[in-house]
């Protein structure tokens, strides 16, 4: 067993009618995959954002994982539950090439991420790839979404921080199609609402984001409704501060009743091409 490059694996419940729904896809999945670690003798103690950190063969192995747990949970892969990827590549980004040293894959150009995350994407339910090349690698990143752009979620963040001025490049220069937002990034709500209404003009997604070191505070949940963009990041089902979140949520929904409207970009966006 070895260790990931990469940062995140996650879950989109793509498929859920509602949050309260999307959310015991999620819990359910993650149960799932728990049990399916502890059967393998894997680790199952958690992150500080609430995800399991285990060791596994390699980078794609945690994919093949999750896919297995999202069946187990009894949800369909790709239909119901799809996976998100945050590699977060600036981390392994040196001297110019990406070292996959961890899981022993070795020293990658751009070009080769491009072409690994294409074969991932025809392989697993893959809907959405954040920082899938490092932060100064603006070349990179424009290739990757004219490559996959038209079929995922490219979500650029540490190359846009939630600054408008970057966002603004990244529309210009087509480097990505989605931007993470931090509230905390920028440094006011005043200016990452300017970074949202870029996103919204140009076409773009943007997903409201939590950070590492979170509090029980929920203001990022009434954000992330307020601003209407379908899509929160806020962690595992996991610890209280990120759970705070979800009830949060929960709340918001059970109040608005039926007024109460669930965004889900990426079913929208399957309805989409079957109408094309």
């Amino acid at each position: 067993m070895i260790s990931l490059d990469f940062q995140e694996f996650m879950i989109a419940p793509v498929g859920a009618p509602s949050f309260a729904e999307a959310l015991r896809y999620g819990a359910e999945t993650y149960h799932a995959l728990r049990a399916l670690l502890e059967e393998a003798g894997a680790g199952t103690s958690v992150g500080d954002e609430g995800g399991f950190a285990p060791l596994l063969a390699g980078n794609e192995a945690a994919c093949e994982l999750i896919v297995r747990a999202i069946a187990r949970a009894g949800y369909q892969p790709g239909k119901d539950i799809a996976i998100a990827l945050d590699p977060a590549a600036s981390s392994f980004y040196q001297d110019g090439a990406y070292d996959l040293a961890r899981s022993k894959d070795g020293r990658k150009s751009a070009a080769d991420m491009i072409d690994l995350y294409g074969k991932w994407v025809a392989s697993y339910p893959i809907v959405s790839i954040e920082d899938g090349l490092a932060e100064s690698d603006w070349d990179g990143f424009r290739n990757l979404t004219s490559a996959l752009g038209a079929r995922i979620q490219i979500v650029g963040d540490d190359n846009f921080v939630t600054n408008p001025s970057f966002i603004r490049r990244g529309i210009e220069e087509k480097t990505a199609n989605a931007a993470l937002i931090k509230l905390n990034q920028i440094g006011t709500v005043t200016e990452t609402i300017d970074a949202i209404n870029l996103c919204r003009k140009a076409g773009w997604d943007y997903v409201v984001s939590h950070r590492s070191g979170e509090t029980e505070d929920t203001f990022l949940a009434d954000f992330a409704v307020a601003m209407g963009g379908g899509q929160i990041k806020a962690g595992a089902p996991c610890r209280g501060e990120r759970i705070a979140k979800y009830n949060r949520l929960l709340e918001i929904e059970r109040e608005l009743g039926g007024d109460a409207v669930f965004e889900n970009p990426f079913r929208m966006a399957r309805a989409a091409e079957a109408v094309r």
